[in-house]
């Protein structure tokens, strides 16, 4: 966890990710790939398998995507747009509890990704993390006795909160509706894709354990 990030003792916290769940990520990377002239399929729920050359069987080298994944991150945040109402919902939360971004972006991106998210109305304290994200989520939870959440997409993270943190309350969406059909889920994570119905069953799971 960043050193100076303190977590007020006497609110809720909400820890929420930013790709897929505040953020359009799958569209903006495929618009800045296009860019550079392959194409981003949505075969699996994955990123680096999922990037081809036009009319190609086979994805490319996965050291190819890798480098286009790394330069999307220092230049083409502008191509990225917010998740239907995360901006509204996160403003709401910010009322009566902490919210704390929880990213892995890679630390080259992160001055961009701040930028961005401040330009989205989202500007709240932000980590940079690497791997599993339940030691960093258990370290602020500590710090509260009050309720807290974590949201994210992928589902070895929440299984991470779990392990670490499991008083935690846990929710996986997955923004883009194309890869909704394709995101494994667990049924020990509660799953509501989308911010207009996540938001309220936040608020109430927040009351319920007040």
């Amino acid at each position: 966890m960043h050193p100076n990030l303190a977590i007020a003792p006497d609110r809720a916290l909400i820890v929420v990710d930013v790709d897929e769940v505040l953020a359009l990520f799958y569209q903006g990377f495929g618009r800045f790939i296009a860019g550079h002239g392959y194409e981003l399929r949505s075969d699996k729920f994955a990123l680096f398998s999922n990037i081809f050359q036009p009319g190609a069987t086979e994805h490319l080298e996965i050291e190819t995507g890798r480098a286009l994944f790394d330069e999307f991150f220092r230049s083409g945040a502008d191509l990225i747009d917010p998740a239907p109402a995360a901006p509204e919902s996160l403003a709401a939360l910010a009322k009566s509890a902490t919210v704390v971004i929880l990213t892995n972006a890679p630390e080259h991106g992160r001055d961009e990704r701040s930028r961005w998210l401040k330009r989205h109305g989202m500007d709240y304290p932000m980590i940079i993390n690497e791997g599993p994200k339940g030691p960093a989520i258990a370290a602020m939870a500590d710090q509260t006795l009050f309720p807290a959440v974590f949201v994210d997409d992928i589902v070895s993270h929440l299984d991470s909160c779990a392990l670490a943190a499991p008083r935690v309350r846990r929710f996986q969406t997955v923004a883009d509706p194309i890869l909704r059909p394709l995101a494994p889920s667990k049924p020990e994570h509660r799953r509501i894709d989308g911010w207009t119905n996540l938001l309220p069953a936040i608020q109430a799971e927040l009351t319920a354990a007040a």
